[in-house]
């Protein structure tokens, strides 16, 4: 049983743990609110990527596959939101910084119905790493819940990254720097979901 769980919970750590949107906003959550008023950020996102993942799972994917029109859609309606993101981020200042608040719970959670990275993730769970030999409904909350179990810990490092810089950040022109880093890190990404 382990043996066949190793590729989805190796797969789901690579997802989990490199650069995306997630991650660059959770890193600037930590940065600019500390890890506990982040955590409904983090919870938020790992429960929607969860849920995301449970619905392609057990049918939404084969949507994507049978009109590869709405995959293209969701590209670039993502890509546009990472994009207006970046531009809120590197937009404040200092003052707009402390009256700012990090994504909640449900804002978070929200945010992957737009996530281009995300939805690969959920997609790609859906189509190579589903159970065999499990009804659709049980194989996908296995699949759900190790992306949940390892996706938390995950999110938890950005977060947590983002607090271990927060020192360096008191400076307005670091923060400033620091802002048009992570927008630009957002920007990025959303050019390469777009290619």
């Amino acid at each position: 049983m382990w043996t066949d769980l190793l590729p989805l919970m190796t797969y789901c750590f690579v997802m989990s743990s490199t650069p995306g949107p997630n991650n660059v906003m959770l890193a600037t959550s930590g940065a600019m609110f500390g890890y506990r008023r982040a955590l409904p950020q983090i919870f938020g996102t790992n429960s929607g990527v969860a849920v995301q993942t449970y619905i392609t799972c057990v049918g939404l994917g084969s949507l994507f596959v049978a009109f590869p029109i709405l995959h293209q859609i969701l590209r670039v309606t993502g890509a546009l939101y990472l994009v207006f993101l970046a531009w809120k981020l590197s937009a404040s200042s200092l003052g707009e910084a402390r009256e700012a608040q990090p994504l909640s719970f449900t804002q978070a959670a929200l945010f992957q119905a737009v996530n281009p990275k995300s939805w690969v993730k959920a997609i790609t769970l859906a189509s190579v790493f589903m159970p065999v030999g499990l009804s659709a409904p049980v194989g996908a909350l296995l699949v759900a819940v190790v992306g949940l179990v390892i996706g938390f810990p995950s999110a938890s490092m950005w977060a947590l990254f983002g607090v271990a810089i927060r020192r360096l950040l008191t400076d307005p022109l670091k923060r400033r720097i620091f802002n048009l880093s992570m927008g630009a890190m957002l920007v990025v990404l959303a050019v390469s979901f777009l290619l």
